[in-house]
């Protein structure tokens, strides 16, 4: 039973093994490294992981520095150094030693570090070894993992511009897109190309970084051979997987590249419904060739931007249908008017083949004064809907406006046989609009509202303000419920003042109230520049920049100043009935105003006694008040201007007096004395008015 014992277990004479042939036997050196005497202690097998004899080395560590290179032996000493710095008892780092044949060999060392009573390191005890056959198998690995990581990041970026592609709306939007530094930039290009097919050839639309096309080769012809055109022809894509197969291929090319340095190259065919509409290359400057994963990510890219960009050519097709279209509708060009600097706009809505039915309109009027100023009607308008039908309603009711106000009806007559008209079309549609119709001479402008928003004026100063109109329904509507009644509003249009009428295109954002809107627009006209064409431009732009999905229409009128330094203006005075002294003072205004604006003598005394007849007629035969209104008017001659405006709408008549009669000789003395008069329509009532010749 002993010996069965014994014999059970007996063991080897040399066990336990000295720790030296372990570590001979799992190729490791070990060292005693003390760090007061700055010597290093070194064993057989440390001196074979150097690859030095022992006489190559003199016990101090600087002179291993001829196996180890100094950026090597820099990062080895910072991992000791923060070791012993931080308290730390190990340490570990990988680094590379040059063999003596010049080779590099990668080479682990492990520290174990000691200390003294007082915790100051005193010594540091560790091993070395080679690390070659464990950094390789690690380095498979590492390069799986970061291929691996490499086609998510790529597959991910692929995903990211395709969602930014679904928001394309023209071919620029796509060439931003791929340019932009989150797109294919990550997807390791150094160079981007990209060409549309047109007529047989392909056109260079977009190439980066700027000016690194080559000469000659904006517009080839498919059957050229060039990358690009052998994709379009074959419908497939061509990957060259090195600079050697891209010289060989390509010999016409590849001399004009040379200076991108370009080592690989992937052009894909830009495919959609079936037909190549253009090509894609990216190149590279820092790979050779393509696994088959980054072939598969690369073409399904193609497949997205080929698909991107047929709708953003379907999009453009039909954005420009519809502006031509629109702008068919639209006034062709715009008539000068005397007085006046005129500035009209539209912009289509963001959405491709949405046609607006906004529109706007300046129509020359009958009865212009001499004095140099013309009169003018301005439309500005809106039908219901975005599409083709809106369009068309928009431009019979545009012609239908023009014709009303050309043949000189009232304003608020206008308005209420348009909407008659447009109530008799065979439509479900209505319209908002606005209608003013202004005398240059004198600046009065009658303003009529259909539902359309207010207009505003910005005034010599800079100052600009919404100015209230009262409405009444929109054109249709107003027809269908019997109520055609249109209030006019009276503006004064001073000169360099500016009249701005505008569809709530330009006015209504999402989450705002259209209050906040005509706020801002007044605010963006205060600060805006005083020419009314850069006005309408910068408006405009303002617009663009919103987006939006509403079309938007624009017309600015601006008086002219005088070109004068008479001394000129506007006086009024009110004159209620049975008010003596408020007559008095009417006379008294027109008496000094006369005279101060160059009038004297007889001439002087047959305007007041003209101004005179008006008043008291508006006193009598109205049995309202009346409102005296003083001008000096410019252009062909000077002139001063007398209107008298009361609230009744029955025009005065030219009666026979008779021999012996008292009351019938008003409107006979106004006709001798005057050189022009006549008589307005004005909201509820008229005004009648006559000018004079000044010297």
């Amino acid at each position: 039973m002993a010996d069965r014992g014994a014999s059970a277990l007996s063991l080897p004479e040399d066990w336990p093994a000295h720790p030296d042939p372990i570590l001979a036997l799992n190729r490791m050196g070990s060292f005693d490294w003390d760090l007061d005497a700055g010597l290093m202690d070194m064993d057989a097998q440390a001196f074979e992981v150097f690859d030095l004899l022992p006489e190559e080395y003199d016990g101090h560590p600087e002179s291993l520095t001829v196996r180890v290179p100094p950026p090597e032996a820099a990062r080895l000493d910072a991992a000791v150094a923060r070791a012993i710095k931080d308290g730390s008892e190990n340490y570990g780092a990988y680094f590379r030693i040059r063999r003596r044949d010049g080779t590099l060999r990668w080479t682990h060392t492990q520290g174990y570090i000691r200390r003294d009573e007082s915790g100051r390191p005193s010594r540091v005890v560790g091993i070395v070894r080679d690390a070659t056959e464990e950094l390789a198998d690690s380095a498979a690995r590492s390069l799986r993992a970061a291929q691996d990581e490499a086609f998510r990041q790529q597959t991910g970026v692929v995903q990211v511009i395709s969602a930014a592609l679904a928001h394309a709306r023209s071919v620029q939007d796509v060439i931003d897109v791929l340019k932009d530094t989150h797109g294919i930039r990550h997807l390791g290009a150094a160079s981007l190309v990209m060409g549309l097919v047109e007529a047989g050839r392909i056109r260079l639309v977009a190439e980066g970084p700027v000016g690194s096309f080559v000469p000659g080769t904006r517009i080839t012809r498919i059957d050229e051979p060039y990358p690009m055109s052998e994709v379009v022809r074959t419908l497939s894509p061509r990957f060259i997987e090195s600079a050697e197969e891209f010289e060989a291929d390509y010999p016409i090319l590849w001399p004009h590249i040379t200076d991108l340095r370009i080592t690989a190259a992937a052009y894909l065919p830009l495919i959609a419904q079936a037909r190549p509409i253009g090509a894609m290359g990216l190149l590279y400057d820092d790979r050779r060739g393509f696994s088959d994963e980054e072939r598969a990510v690369l073409v399904a890219l193609g497949s997205s931007i080929g698909q991107s960009l047929m709708r953003a050519m379907l999009y453009e097709q039909e954005k420009d249908l519809a502006q031509g279209l629109q702008q068919a509708m639209l006034p062709r060009t715009i008539p000068s008017v005397r007085g006046a600097d005129i500035a009209v706009r539209y912009r289509s809505a963001a959405l491709g083949r949405d046609i607006g039915g906004d529109w706007y309109d300046l129509i020359p009027l009958p009865g212009g004064t001499a004095s140099g100023g013309g009169r003018v009607g301005a439309v500005i308008g809106d039908v219901q809907g975005h599409d083709t039908h809106a369009a068309a309603v928009m431009g019979q009711l545009r012609i239908v406006l023009r014709a009303y106000a050309a043949e000189g009806h009232p304003p608020a007559t206008v308005m209420a046989r348009a909407s008659v008209f447009l109530h008799e079309l065979d439509t479900d549609r209505f319209a908002t609009c606005l209608y003013a119709e202004a005398d240059l001479s004198t600046g009065v402008v009658q303003v009529v509202r259909a539902g359309h928003i207010d207009p505003l004026i910005r005034r010599g100063d800079g100052s600009c303000d919404r100015i209230p109109v009262q409405g009444g329904l929109p054109l249709g509507l107003s027809a269908e419920f019997g109520r055609l009644e249109y209030p006019v509003t009276t503006l004064e249009l001073d000169p360099g003042h500016t009249l701005l009428l505008c569809t709530d295109g330009l006015v209504e954002l999402p989450g705002t109230d259209l209050d906040d809107g005509m706020s801002g627009l007044a605010a963006l006209i205060r600060e805006g520049p005083d020419e009314v064409r850069d006005l309408a431009d910068r408006l405009i732009q303002v617009a663009e920049e919103r987006g939006g999905d509403d079309d938007v229409a624009l017309l600015l009128l601006r008086r002219r100043t005088r070109q004068t330094t008479r001394p000129g203006g506007r006086l009024q005075q009110h004159v209620a009935p049975g008010d003596p002294e408020a007559l008095t003072r009417a006379r008294h205004m027109i008496r000094a105003a006369v005279r101060a604006w160059g009038a004297g003598g007889q001439a002087a005394d047959e305007i007041e006694l003209v101004a005179d007849e008006l008043v008291t007629n508006a006193l009598l035969h109205t049995e309202g008040s009346a409102i005296v209104t003083l001008r000096a008017l410019d252009g062909t001659g000077h002139r001063l201007r007398i209107e008298v405006e009361d609230c009744s709408s029955a025009l005065p008549r030219r009666r026979d007096a008779g021999e012996n009669g008292v009351s019938g000789r008003g409107l006979l003395l106004v006709d001798r004395l005057a050189d022009s008069w006549g008589v307005e329509a004005r909201g509820g009532g008229k005004a009648v008015w006559c000018e004079f010749r000044l010297p």
